[in-house]
């Protein structure tokens, strides 16, 4: 791989997937939303991506009313497709998710207890933590989870830690969600702060978004199922069948990033072929600068745009 900037490849790299909220039967979602053509063509253009992905992160609500059918659906669905892109599969609970079936279902065993499992991927830590209220919908951790999440944080791992739940330690720009936010956030808050968590990986708001929480970035995937608008009116709430993404984890030694990839059809108007990166590929940095960089640059950027978007 041709290193063109200042920075080398990303040590790991993840996707994250959130809400895809299957129905037993391959129901649509209130009758109207087809729920898992998006979430097949997010994992076709994960796929076709040719990224290494290691580990395919799924936070929650990934049945909207938990029925077998419905994990047997998403297994059959992911399982494959993990494994065409070679990647581990690392499932989340969320509060449309109830433990006895999301354990029998993803795991083969059926349990009441919280889900938290811990995944290492090649020097990587992934924590997935049960953030979920048997019985409601908004979030909270009982103290023998956060006991347990700081005997494993006690040790650091190779790469650091993304912790993996539900619900975002963070504010909603949404109102109304604010009665469904995890509660006593600064419980968690206390274990996380000054460890090897680097970043935090939620779901529940059916929307992108970032912030902080304890020192720490917290990254928010939308949904593969609808979206709710945070620009809709102040007090509302307003879900609508489009938008969907998925989001990519680039983890690098001194920083991670988050990308948004949207799943929804799209049309072609410019790109380049892989030839460009081939001829990059016999130039030194330099000569990159001054092809692509300098304005009044000779190199033919035209044709490659037409000969990349006919492709």
């Amino acid at each position: 791989m041709v290193q063109l900037g200042q920075f080398p490849p990303a040590r790991h790299v993840l996707a994250h997937i959130s809400d895809t909220h299957l129905l037993g039967g391959g129901r649509k979602l209130y009758g109207a939303v087809d729920i898992e053509p998006p979430l097949v063509r997010a994992l076709e253009q994960l796929h076709r991506s040719n990224l290494p992905i290691e580990a395919i992160v799924f936070t929650g609500d990934l049945a909207d009313l938990a029925e077998p059918d419905a994990y047997a659906r998403l297994k059959g669905i992911v399982e494959p497709a993990a494994e065409r892109i070679g990647a581990k599969i690392v499932w989340v609970m969320g509060n449309h998710d109830e433990r006895p079936a999301y354990s029998a279902g993803l795991f083969g065993v059926e349990s009441t207890d919280p889900q938290d499992r811990v995944e290492l991927v090649n020097g990587l830590r992934i924590i997935s933590l049960d953030s979920t209220v048997p019985g409601y919908h908004h979030g909270d951790l009982v103290e023998s989870q956060l006991e347990w999440l700081r005997g494993v944080l006690a040790e650091p791992a190779p790469d650091g830690t993304i912790l993996a739940l539900h619900h975002p330690p963070l504010p909603s720009p949404v109102e109304i969600m604010a009665i469904l936010e995890l509660q006593n956030m600064q419980r968690l808050a206390d274990v996380v702060r000054g460890t090897d968590v680097r970043a935090i990986l939620a779901g529940h708001l059916h929307h992108a978004m970032s912030g902080m929480f304890a020192g720490i970035p917290v990254s928010v995937a939308a949904a593969t199922c609808y979206t709710i608008d945070p620009s809709a009116p102040a007090g509302s709430l307003l879900g609508v069948d489009g938008a969907q993404s998925v989001n990519l984890v680039h983890v690098y030694d001194d920083q991670i990033l988050h990308s948004v990839v949207p799943v929804n059809e799209t049309v072609a108007v410019s790109g380049f072929p892989d030839s460009v990166l081939d001829r990059l590929a016999e130039l030194t940095h330099e000569q990159r600068i001054e092809a692509f960089s300098n304005k009044r640059s000779t190199f033919n950027l035209a044709e490659m745009e037409s000969s990349g978007a006919a492709e």
